[in-house]
């Protein structure tokens, strides 16, 4: 597969490492508007073709696959691009900025027949994959209640750079510049990783948005700092168990930690993931009944990166799939409204 990198930002560093080391993947195009930034990209990955838009790699046309790693509102724009000349897609998250981008991206994909995924790299977590397998296989029972949370501090601690002086950081708390927010930045990662872990999607959904004043004006120089820095979600599942998601960029003490539990009638699942480790504890069988709770071992799983050089060498595309990602687009568009109506939505009407 001959792969072409959309956007040489700080995610592409990743795609660039992780498909270069997979057997069968050749990296041979590098795309950004900046050309000293798509320059210095293609310099350190040894990628031997570099273009100023995605026109002129179109117009070169020898590549199989665009990984697109371009801001979210040019996801839309740029993947229908690629879509049209008949490129396999795989898209950073969110799919797009809104419902209706998402599913036209989704049917145009399907009707050019093209493999289409979307990077929800939590998928990557194999603690999670065997927490579903579990659930899927009865070993919890009828799941009943679920709670999954997305702790970040990157507003409280340096210790990811400066989002006062960086505009890297800048862009994610201002919707002029096509950020939803916490919601729409890490919301679509717990939302998967609670929907996938508990096995069913969400049927039901309330949300609170809260957005923190953080400098005088709310403005530093062109970044209106209005997106939404919390949300808290009451979510019911398809599957009738009931839950809450919520996420936060003020979790003191936490870099990057996910977490999930569900709950089930004869036994339970917690999924721990940091930036640094990924645990999986489960009470399950007579601990049940005492308790008794045991970190479980499991091995690793296929990338998404893998995942999807797999699918395009199928032919045929796999999870997560621009539909699912779609769907969850919908969630969110919900956990807006239910947020300015104070009242619950149902998902699919």
């Amino acid at each position: 597969m001959r792969l072409l990198i959309l956007g040489t930002g700080g995610m592409a560093n990743a795609h660039a490492k992780n498909f270069s080391a997979i057997d069968g993947v050749e990296v041979v195009g590098g795309v950004d508007v900046d050309p000293s930034r798509v320059e210095a990209f293609n310099a350190m990955h040894n990628i031997p073709h570099g273009f100023g838009s995605l026109d002129a790699a179109l117009n070169w046309g020898e590549f199989d696959a665009i990984a697109n790693v371009t801001p979210d509102s040019v996801h839309h724009p740029t993947t229908m691009a690629a879509l049209a000349a008949g490129k396999h897609v795989f898209c950073e998250k969110p799919l797009a900025t809104d419902y209706a981008r998402a599913i036209e991206m989704t049917e145009a994909a399907e009707a050019a027949g093209v493999v289409a995924m979307v990077n929800l790299t939590y998928r990557n977590v194999a603690q999670l994959q065997k927490a579903r397998e579990l659930v899927q296989a009865g070993e919890l029972g009828k799941v009943k209640h679920f709670e999954a949370s997305y702790l970040q501090s990157w507003l409280v601690s340096k210790a990811w750079g400066d989002w006062r002086t960086e505009s890297q950081w800048l862009w994610r708390l201002s919707k002029k510049h096509g950020s939803n927010g916490t919601l729409g930045d890490i919301g679509i990662h717990i939302l998967d990783f609670a929907v996938y872990g508990a096995g069913s999607d969400i049927d039901k959904v309330f949300c609170r948005l809260e957005t923190f004043n953080k400098a005088e004006g709310d403005r530093i120089g062109e970044y209106d700092l209005d997106a939404n820095d919390s949300f808290a979600m009451t979510a019911q599942l398809e599957n009738g168990a009931l839950g809450v998601v919520h996420a936060t960029r003020w979790a003191t003490g936490h870099f990057n930690e996910l977490r999930l539990r569900v709950y089930g009638e004869r036994g339970s699942v917690e999924v721990q993931h940091r930036h640094d480790w990924s645990k999986l504890f489960t009470c399950l069988g007579d601990d049940a009944e005492t308790g008794k709770w045991t970190e479980t071992e499991v091995p690793s799983v296929p990338t998404n990166y893998e995942r999807f050089f797999e699918a395009v060498q199928m032919g045929r595309t796999l999870e997560p799939s621009f539909r699912h990602a779609t769907s969850l687009q919908r969630v969110l568009d919900l956990s807006m409204l239910t947020d300015r109506d104070r009242r619950e939505h149902e998902v699919y009407l």
